[in-house]
């Protein structure tokens, strides 16, 4: 089965990330607004069990913090991909180093952990032009409280939920 692990922000966040989703992301109805910490992953369930024990080790030595969202950016020419940035991720960049050590290491991860919550994915280069253009205008300000990561699953139609989810407790 395949796994990943996210956070999901505020539901302020997500209705404005969902605003520009439904339109530019072809993922919208499979998975709520987040910032992934580490990609899917297919995963025994002697995995899984190692996992969750891990994941539980993270969250006790992690505390809670907040996020700021303060623009729009893209990963071209890399993905035609448009996000909303932080203005900060130094607070996500420790969340993911204390999950994606020690066993749950991303051995095929191919570029650097850059957190962000993606607005839009598989467009043609003219069209992440134009959505880029219209969003760079557009003035972003939004925090968002992180206390919680979910480890989540892929259902058989593609739609990601919720295993576990893990409070921040350090």
């Amino acid at each position: 089965m395949q796994f990943g692990i996210a956070v999901f922000p505020s539901k302020e966040v997500q209705d404005i990330a969902n605003s520009f989703r439904k339109r530019y992301d072809p993922h919208y109805s499979l998975i709520q607004p987040h910032l992934t910490i580490r990609e899917k992953d297919e995963w025994t369930d002697e995995q899984l069990e190692r996992a969750v024990a891990l994941l539980e080790q993270a969250a006790q030595t992690t505390a809670p913090f907040t996020i700021h969202f303060n623009r729009f950016s893209s990963f071209y020419p890399v993905a035609n991909v448009v996000y909303m940035a932080l203005s900060d991720t130094k607070p996500m960049q420790r969340l993911y180093e204390a999950i994606c050590t020690g066993g749950l290491e991303e051995p095929k991860r191919t570029y650097l952990f850059n957190p962000h919550l993606t607005i839009g994915q598989a467009m043609n280069s003219d069209e992440l032009h134009d959505v880029l253009a219209s969003v760079k205008s557009k003035k972003l300000d939004l925090t968002s409280r992180i206390d919680r990561f979910h480890l989540l699953y892929q259902t058989d139609n593609g739609a990601w939920t919720a295993h576990q989810t893990f409070l921040l407790r350090g």
